[in-house]
């Protein structure tokens, strides 16, 4: 098990990379067989998302595109409650599916305004995929349609997610200690 220190904070390895590569593969295998006959559109969250989206991409089967969004609504360890649309998106997303790609789903505050912003947008439908949920922390009833790893309600880093943007290449999930 692995100690890593990041500015002023000390994690350690709690999901290995082989496990996280087994995980996305079985998720990409799950929503290729999902959206056999379409073509998704992927919509990664970025920056946490940007790895997660990438190898999930290349692990699916069936025709699909990317775009990202770009949201914040964490300061340093903590989620400040507000959402704000940083960059958008330009694509036509009229009868189209889509699929959220999220690095991490914790209140659901981030994924239910996403949904009611897409939602204007006439898209055949929204379907989330993540890459952690934290069960215990959700406020909001969303539906995830996929996710890899439920978690505690610990602060993690590493595979594209960051503590004050440091540690997000990272290849394992490191747990703050």
């Amino acid at each position: 098990m692995g100690i890593v220190k990041i500015k002023d904070k000390t994690f350690k390895t709690s999901i290995p990379e082989a496990e996280i590569k087994k995980r996305v593969k079985e998720l990409a295998a799950k929503i290729s067989q999902d959206m056999e006959g379409k073509n998704p559109l992927l919509l990664g969250v970025l920056n946490g998302s940007f790895i997660f989206a990438a190898d999930l991409m290349r692990e699916m089967t069936i025709p699909c595109e990317i775009s990202f969004v770009k949201l914040a609504s964490y300061q340093g360890t903590t989620s400040t409650g507000k959402v704000k649309e940083v960059l958008g998106i330009n694509e036509d997303l009229s009868g189209r599916t889509v699929i959220i790609v999220e690095d991490i789903v914790d209140t659901g505050g981030t994924m239910k305004n996403m949904i009611e912003s897409l939602g204007t947008r006439n898209p055949a439908s929204i379907h989330i995929c993540t890459l952690f949920v934290k069960p215990d922390k959700l406020k909001e009833p969303i539906d995830i349609d996929y996710a890899a790893f439920s978690i505690p309600n610990d602060f993690i880093v590493g595979y594209g997610l960051d503590y004050d943007q440091q540690g997000r290449q990272l290849k394992e999930i490191y747990t703050l200690v």
